[in-house]
């Protein structure tokens, strides 16, 4: 079996087609595994849903999401972020609504632990650094945990107490110890490369390969003033950040 993993797609359509495009190329997996966000920031929320909910997939409940339908509040947003979070829950359909709302906090799917941001706190914890990832191995029970929510693909190694950092290699060979990875994001990367990022596990194999791939992002820039979304988080897309 083989699956996609994907997170923080942010409503940018354009970027999740050209993934899925690229999915397809790759012959295809069996199951998309979402780490959440699917909508927020991006001018496209509804079609996004629409696009995945095509899909054998599972998903968890990212905080933009769970924002967009008034399941948590958005005091700790940035004003930019708030304001595209009301943007968006008013471009929401009752089903996408209803599909938000029923999203779990976290998922196992075999060895892996599925949630947003960290197993310790699913919709807000950042983890970024070798402090966050090792408080955070002791709260799954699974040998790996997926992770979202930094956009920045990365792999975090508990080996014999001792934690461990690396960006996320093309090629992630499973079998040395438990980890916690980060596909990086779909639709808003923010490790400096504006590509969209995404994953495959190959369950046969035992192997995550992490791909970057390119979209049209002037288009989606053009959407997003078009929307009226701030225009920061257009801006922001060019660069990767």
């Amino acid at each position: 079996m083989r699956y996609a993993i994907l997170a923080d797609i942010h409503g940018n359509f354009d970027a999740f087609q050209s993934v899925l495009q690229d999915i397809a190329g790759r012959g295809g997996v069996d199951e998309i595994w979402c780490l959440g966000d699917i909508v927020g920031y991006g001018p496209e929320p509804s079609a996004c849903l629409a696009l995945l909910r095509k899909y054998p997939h599972i998903c968890v409940a990212g905080n933009h999401d769970w924002a967009a339908v008034g399941k948590i509040d958005t005091v700790d947003f940035n004003p930019d972020a708030a304001t595209a979070c009301k943007w968006t829950a008013g471009h929401l359909t009752s089903a996408d609504r209803e599909y938000l709302q029923d999203l779990p906090l976290t998922v196992t799917r075999g060895e892996f632990t599925i949630v947003h941001g960290s197993p310790r706190d699913p919709l807000y914890e950042y983890i970024f650094s070798t402090v966050s990832a090792a408080g955070n191995f002791q709260n799954f029970g699974t040998m790996h945990c997926l992770v979202g929510h930094t956009h920045v693909p990365s792999v975090f190694m508990d080996s014999e107490g001792l934690c461990l950092k690396a960006s996320l290699p093309p090629v992630l060979q499973l079998g040395g110890g438990r980890l916690i990875v980060n596909p990086g994001g779909v639709g808003q990367p923010r490790d400096g490369d504006p590509r969209a990022g995404y994953a495959i596990y190959d369950e046969a194999e035992r192997v995550i390969y992490s791909y970057r791939i390119p979209y049209d992002i002037a288009a989606v820039q053009d959407k997003m003033r078009r929307c009226g979304l701030p225009v920061y988080l257009s801006e922001r897309l060019s660069e990767g950040l």
